[in-house]
């Protein structure tokens, strides 16, 4: 559990493209409600730290390793889109500040605001929370590029000590090669939070996403181990025979094969309440459940070490860098990851009211042009002036 003290210090990443106009919003939502809530006996002070364009213009460097030790040290963050660099060097910043932090367990929350636009007929049978394994999976980034030096070694091995699976690769002259490390530790540590969330929030079920079906010994093996974590560490009983288990509380972990719960996730969204999947998965699992409330805009997420208490709370949308200082995105992924992080910090006051102001603003249709363009009778307001609403509406 986080000791949080009453005057905290939080370090943000402002983000690129939008980042600006969505953090100058959020910040003041944010600040509003912590006042309001505990009347100046709490308060954040905020830290800038640099990652992303404004980093490499400013240092050289798209990810600064003062950044990386400010979060070690102040333990959570927050942070704005940030532009994946192109060419070498990082793939993604997101991913490296998820894996040099170790922060295994990205979080998304999935839910839907009365009012909001969705290409759904019944958006409010979706409600689930997303666990996927953060540092695993085809995402740990071990790659082997078509035609280069590296690749030729790795085929030569593979033809050498596993001749049977080479002769599985169609064209291996002219092929990329990709790793995919899954393992019974990786594993265990996000089932294990995916099921300690569903008993904290009384919930009815945690589903095991994969595709154990045709990857056997990685998709597969996170099936067996979640089930294995969930009989000897939760005390859970087999259900009628297996493989599903039923915990003493009555929470129930079953399993579902990925491309099948694409489906289910539109027919049957009410059957499913936590998710814990692998890294590919809940890639596709999270951004599809977030269409159906309304879309990304308005999707949190956080990426958290329940171990060492680190986590970086985010948008999870991208940098949008056409409308940049217009004043004229949605900023509520922002906006909700910061209700994840109070909740997080145990600050479940400012929280409420911040939740509360968000869902009478979007009620009484004063929205951004995202929901305003779906919404009859809406009246269109900024960003900022969105801030403003929630603020009002709190």
């Amino acid at each position: 559990k986080l000791t949080v003290p009453d005057f905290c210090i939080l370090p943000f990443i402002e983000g690129d493209g939008t980042g600006g106009d969505i953090w100058r919003s959020s910040v003041r939502v944010i600040d509003a409600a912590v006042e309001k809530a505990y009347a100046g006996k709490r308060k954040i002070e905020w830290k800038e730290v640099l990652a992303g364009e404004k980093a490499f213009k400013e240092t050289g460097n798209w990810l600064p390793n003062e950044t990386l030790e400010i979060i070690k040290d102040h333990l959570v963050a927050i942070k704005g889109p940030l532009t994946t660099p192109v060419g070498g060097g990082i793939r993604s910043l997101n991913v490296a500040l998820r894996q040099q932090l170790d922060l295994y367990a990205c979080v998304r929350p999935v839910r839907w605001f009365e009012g909001v636009p969705s290409p759904v007929k019944e958006p409010n049978k979706v409600e689930m929370c997303i666990f996927r394994e953060n540092t695993e999976d085809i995402y740990a980034g071990i790659e082997f590029e078509a035609g280069t030096e590296d690749t030729r070694k790795f085929t030569d091995l593979m033809k050498a000590n596993f001749p049977d699976r080479f002769k599985k690769v169609r064209f291996p002259d002219t092929s990329g090669f990709g790793i995919k490390p899954v393992s019974k530790e990786g594993t265990e540590r996000i089932v294990r939070a995916a099921i300690e969330f569903a008993i904290a929030n009384n919930q009815k079920s945690v589903t095991l996403v994969h595709k154990g079906n045709i990857m056997k010994f990685t998709e597969g093996g996170f099936m067996e181990w979640g089930y294995e974590l969930a009989r000897k560490e939760f005390n859970g009983e087999l259900l009628d025979g297996g493989p599903w288990v039923k915990l003493p509380n009555g929470i129930i972990i079953k399993d579902v094969i990925a491309d099948a719960f694409l489906q289910q996730i539109l027919l049957r969204p009410e059957e499913y309440d936590v998710i814990a999947t692998l890294n590919l998965n809940g890639d596709y699992v999270s951004d599809a459940l977030a269409a159906q409330v309304g879309g990304i805009g308005i999707a949190p997420g956080a990426n958290i070490n329940y171990v060492t208490g680190h986590a970086i709370f985010e948008a999870t949308h991208g940098t949008a860098p056409k409308y940049a200082n217009q004043d004229k995105v949605n900023p509520s992924s922002v906006i909700l990851s910061a209700v994840m992080m109070l909740d997080y910090m145990g600050w479940n006051e400012a929280s409420k009211l911040i939740l509360s102001g968000l869902e009478k603003a979007i009620s009484n249709k004063r929205v951004t042009y995202d929901f305003h363009r779906l919404m009859e009778g809406a009246t269109l307001l900024k960003c900022s002036e969105f801030g403003d609403e929630i603020i009002k509406s709190m």
